[in-house]
């Protein structure tokens, strides 16, 4: 099949695995806490969507030049996800952490006003994803990775 031939978006493709793998030991790192979700979550250091956008970009300008159309397109494309991903959803995450306290403050509040029964914490609240986007430095060593990744393809691979 000719996709699997289609080594731009098996660079992209590698760079969102890996870049998910990573943040396994990393986050393990820092916490001491080994989660498996990380490798479908959002958020977090590296972005994959940066290692998966730069991967992409890197890939198309060995195959047709910095000069190409093609490669226009994809640069603007990576810069607009990369964007988003520091600005728009990470602003919806620092959101989801004040609105998920608000909810906390407020079932507290009820809690002492009414009197109500003592429930588990999960049944009480169901909290709204603080993960969504990425610091800076989170975009920044994603973009990294996916250049990394192209550049060993073209160069050592193929």
């Amino acid at each position: 099949m000719t996709i699997f031939q289609n080594v731009p978006l098996l660079a992209a493709l590698f760079g969102i695995l890996l870049a998910q793998f990573i943040k396994i030991p990393v986050t393990y790192f820092f916490t001491r806490k080994l989660d498996w979700t990380l490798m479908t979550s959002t958020g977090s250091m590296p972005s994959s969507h940066s290692a998966a956008v730069t991967s992409l970009t890197t890939a198309i300008a060995f195959e047709h030049g910095l000069d190409s159309t093609l490669f226009a397109v994809s640069a603007i494309f990576a810069v607009i996800v990369m964007f988003d991903a520091t600005g728009i959803r990470y602003q919806a995450g620092q959101q989801a952490v004040i609105i998920n306290q608000m909810r906390i403050d407020f079932q507290t509040f009820v809690e002492e006003a009414k009197g109500w029964q003592k429930k588990d914490e999960e049944q009480k609240i169901e909290e709204l994803k603080t993960l969504l986007g990425h610091k800076p430095s989170e975009v920044f060593v994603g973009a990294l990775l996916g250049i990394f990744i192209s550049v060993i393809i073209y160069t050592v691979i193929l």
